[in-house]
């Protein structure tokens, strides 16, 4: 199942980027807490292994790609339930140089039938969820310590 939206960040692409990496989430995802199994500096590099535990799962994720600024891709494996990718890119949006449009595709494949089930729902309401998204990263900007100079 193949899931696309878009959201605006109040923010140029290069600041933007980090807000979607597994460390920059934490500062606006409730509840996120990405666990690195082997200790590392860049969370984007490729390659790179972290899990996180929302809802009582367990989900692992691997960095597939990244162009700093522009894009970032993970896949991601929810024992039992799903496994799949999520792609994230950024554009230069609005103002020039002050916005920017973020493009997020979760494209995800059910493990059983249950999974199944909850992927439909989860498709049903993609475009609420991004739109949590975009109020979660406004409100957490609109704290003056951390917006970025």
């Amino acid at each position: 199942m193949r899931l696309t939206g878009t959201i605006t960040v109040p923010l140029p692409p290069q600041e933007a980027f980090r807000l979607f990496t597994a460390r920059g989430e934490e500062d606006w995802v409730d509840g996120w807490h990405p666990r690195f199994p082997v200790p590392v500096e860049d969370d984007t590099e490729p390659g790179t292994v972290f899990e996180t535990r929302t809802h009582g799962e367990t989900t692992v994720w691997v960095v597939l790609g990244r162009l700093r600024g522009r894009s970032i891709s993970y896949a991601r494996v929810t024992p039992g339930s799903r496994a799949g990718t999520v792609a994230v890119a950024l554009e230069p949006a609005g103002e020039p140089g002050r916005h920017s449009r973020v493009t997020i595709t979760y494209d995800l494949t059910p493990l059983t039938d249950a999974a199944a089930r909850e992927l439909r729902e989860f498709a049903d309401g993609y475009p609420a969820f991004l739109t949590s998204w975009q109020s979660a990263i406004e409100a957490w900007l609109s704290r003056e310590d951390n917006r970025p100079a």
